[in-house]
């Protein structure tokens, strides 16, 4: 039987001990400001949006907790299977999921409505670290190496992209080559890529993108084009996240979001209804507790002795990091809207559950940080 080279906590009090209670006070802040700023845009009301995130985040709490207490043999022996299940729900999407918006993003598995695409940020990480933990260092740059990731990357991102989901796609592939490239993977073919992506993202543009989604990008350049058609929801995001000022209209008080000029303000542009209400200060401090759970997450990685571990670490790190990137300079008009939600404070349950079982995740591995199990090791392996 394989067993850990440094012992690590065993009993459910020890590994209680051992966790990072500081990251978990920090992740309790944000879900907390969730909460309050749900209650907010419903114009003081529990309902419908509030109570809902209050029990979602409950429920993924306990989850995160419980996810600590499997070894990483565990998790290393789910891997793959969890991968192949993502893979599974996502080619379900395609086949019968349910349209919403105009987008085939969700799938119903008997009362519950879930978005597969959130599953398989998590599961592609797992499955990418067990990957690289089993491979040989020498093999991390050839060609047989590089083609496995490359097609666990490749057919979830495609698969994404078909429902339509841009934002999620690029999440995901922008996640996967973070995880290749932590792995050890050569310069020389980093250098390639970056090539490579420089001369395709035009056509990419051009040929690969619906024309909703160029409509986008042209927006984004110009949103006064079309200021109450394509342009509406960013210059009303401008101007909410504008008049806020430096410390906000107070809470509950925010014009833009209260009269409902605002657009999705309980989801994607959580945001602006949070500069608007608390302003400069409000953001830069919601901001701050996002950088300071990305510094725990990035400290937990660098203490971690296996490979598996520090690589499921930077990976879910990077994939909060280009959430909270992504959707804040989205709110501001830096790049252009592709539907990214704000972790723990946008109303979602699938995006809930899945961010703080990553977060689980990070903490097991801070947990485990000493365990360093042999190649092969894992439930199933």
């Amino acid at each position: 039987m394989a067993v850990f080279t440094q012992a690590v906590p065993r009993g459910f009090r020890a590994k209680l001990y051992e966790v990072n209670w500081a990251f978990v006070l920090l992740v309790v802040l944000i879900g907390s400001i969730g909460v309050g700023m749900l209650y907010s845009v419903a114009a003081g009301s529990w309902t419908p949006w509030a109570i809902t995130h209050a029990v979602r985040f409950g429920l993924g709490f306990a989850v995160m907790l419980a996810v600590v207490l499997f070894p990483p043999r565990f998790w290393m022996g789910v891997a793959y299977p969890m991968y192949l299940a993502a893979l599974v729900l996502l080619i379900g999407v395609e086949l019968m999921g349910a349209v919403v918006m105009g987008a085939q993003r969700w799938i119903d598995i008997g009362p519950i409505r879930m978005q597969p695409s959130e599953v398989m940020k998590i599961a592609l990480v797992l499955a990418l670290a067990r990957y690289y933990h089993d491979l040989p260092q020498e093999k991390v740059s050839s060609l047989g190496g590089l083609l496995v990731p490359a097609a666990m990357i490749g057919l979830p991102t495609v698969l994404i992209l078909k429902q339509p989901d841009l934002g999620t796609a690029l999440l995901v592939a922008a996640t996967g080559g973070v995880i290749v490239y932590m792995a050890g993977l050569s310069w020389r073919i980093i250098a390639g890529g970056a090539v490579a992506v420089a001369v395709g993202v035009p056509l990419a543009i051009r040929y690969g993108l619906e024309e909703y989604q160029r409509q986008r990008i042209t927006t984004f350049l110009d949103p006064e084009a079309d200021p109450l058609g394509a342009g509406y929801n960013i210059i009303q995001s401008k101007i909410a996240l504008g008049s806020g000022g430096f410390t906000g209209k107070g809470f509950m008080q925010g014009t833009q979001s209260q009269l409902n000029y605002l657009p999705e303000h309980q989801t994607d542009f959580i945001f602006t209804t949070l500069g608007e209400e608390w302003g400069f200060v409000g953001g830069i401090f919601v901001i701050g507790l996002y950088g300071l759970l990305l510094a725990n997450c990035i400290a937990i990685a660098m203490s971690c002795k296996s490979v598996f571990l520090r690589l499921v670490v930077m990976g879910i790190t990077t994939t909060l990091a280009l959430y909270v990137f992504i959707n804040v300079a989205m709110v501001m008009g830096l790049v252009p809207v592709v539907g990214v939600p704000l972790p723990m404070i946008s109303y979602g349950g699938t995006v809930m559950l899945t961010v703080l079982f990553g977060l689980g995740l990070i903490l097991c591995a801070h947990v485990h940080r000493g365990a360093e199990p042999p190649k092969g090791a894992g439930l199933f392996g």
